[in-house]
């Protein structure tokens, strides 16, 4: 049975989906440029590439962690709340990991803090709410729209931070990006709502969140979606966090590392409005498992071909497009198969999945590089991955999950 609400806008809500998007390049920016804080603060502390290694990977894995809990209190008590918290924990993160003093510091505030405000503040959070305001027709570009604003932050931050510990050194830069997320409980007022409120209200199937959470873990689409987001995540992460110390070991100018993250956060934003764009005509499984292919033919081309400066820039650009292009289909198919009223949550346990990938790559690249004194083992398991990944999206089935007597919740 299929239901319209008389009451749904046709109109986004562009006030609720300009502050989400700016929240998200806010909370995605600042991790986004961690990897340029490594070789400054290691010269300074003598700690090692695995010290900081554990650090990002702990802020992966809080993020990963704390998503599907944020995601359900923002489900039942609002959203600002959520997001408003974000921006306190995220700011004390980055006070305690501007402290050299002590590694304890590097691993509780850049590790355990920074990930909990990523997690309260991140893509999950934001595209909850933005699904509650537009109708399932709106919904996939519009979840584009947020990808592609943390797509803008990492394009923004990457240079900024970089000039930021040029002319205040990395421990005053992390203070002023702490200052800087102390704005985001007051950009997060208008995503005020929780998941009974927004203009999109459908009929559904009365449910517990444990009765939802045991729908979608015996879903086999649901699980398989969950599966291949754990490539996605280890992928990102890993580059992310030591693409810059790679791209000095390898003997090219530390400009390029710089360059490279910009041009990686630039092509996301294009790549995360196609998707969105083509997530809405096409196979959303079918286009997932392209990227996943995709993605691996881009870092086998790097690793063979000649390495320089230009083949940095071409492979950034490249891995732009693909970057966070996963994140609007992905999200869209839990919303296809489980509707609205528990997204943040069950969307939040698929990026657990991302994210214990990324606790795996940030971790594994310090740890093996320690041991082989390169990142090779690690670039070549990522390869490995995307097709793991494709082979897990091809049998995916875009469609509801079937309930008596309940609405399309895609709708």
């Amino acid at each position: 049975m299929h239901i319209q609400n008389p009451s749904a806008k046709s109109d986004y809500p562009w006030l609720i989906i300009a502050s989400g998007c700016l929240i998200a390049a806010m909370t995605f920016g600042p991790r986004s440029a961690m990897g340029f804080f490594q070789l400054p603060m290691l010269a300074d502390t003598g700690w090692s590439r695995s010290d900081f290694g554990l650090a990002m990977a702990i802020q992966n894995l809080m993020w990963g962690v704390g998503q599907p809990f944020f995601g359900a209190i923002a489900d039942k008590f609002g959203t600002w709340r959520v997001l408003a918290l974000s921006g306190i924990i995220y700011a004390g993160g980055l006070l305690l990991m501007a402290s050299p003093e002590n590694l304890w510091y590097l691993h509780i505030g850049g590790g355990l803090m920074i990930g909990l405000g990523i997690a309260s503040g991140s893509f999950g959070i934001v595209m909850a709410a933005f699904a509650r305001n537009v109708t399932s027709e709106q919904r996939s570009f519009t979840f584009g729209l947020g990808t592609a604003a943390g797509s803008a932050g990492m394009f923004i931050f990457a240079p900024y931070s970089q000039a930021l510990i040029n002319n205040f050194g990395w421990s005053d830069s992390l203070l002023i990006l702490s200052a800087m997320m102390l704005i985001i409980p007051v950009i997060a007022i208008p995503l005020r709502g929780n998941s009974s409120s927004g203009s999109q209200k459908n009929i559904e199937v009365e449910q517990s969140i444990g009765a939802a959470l045991r729908e979608a873990f015996s879903h086999q689409s649901y699980v398989l979606l969950a599966a291949g987001f754990f490539v996605c995540g280890f992928q990102v992460a890993f580059i992310t966090a030591h693409f810059p110390a790679y791209i000095g070991d390898i003997g090219i100018e530390a400009k390029f590392a710089v360059l490279g993250l910009a041009l990686i956060g630039f092509f996301n934003i294009i790549g995360s409005l196609a998707s969105g764009i083509i997530g809405q005509k096409y196979s959303k499984p079918i286009f997932l498992a392209l990227i996943y292919i995709g993605r691996s033919i881009a870092v086998t081309a790097f690793l063979l071909l000649p390495q320089t400066g230009t083949s940095v820039v071409i492979f950034a650009s490249v891995m732009g497009l693909l970057w966070l292009s996963t994140v609007p289909p992905t999200n869209a198919l839990v919303a296809i198969m489980f509707g609205t009223r528990y997204l943040g949550m069950l969307g939040g346990i698929v990026f657990f999945s991302h994210q214990i990938g990324s606790f795996l790559g940030v971790w594994l690249g310090g740890y093996l590089y320690d041991i082989y004194g390169s990142y090779d083992p690690v670039w070549w398991l990522g390869v490995m991955l995307g097709g793991f990944a494709a082979l897990m999206h091809w049998p995916i089935k875009e469609k509801a999950v079937e309930r008596p007597l309940a609405v399309d919740p895609a709708e």
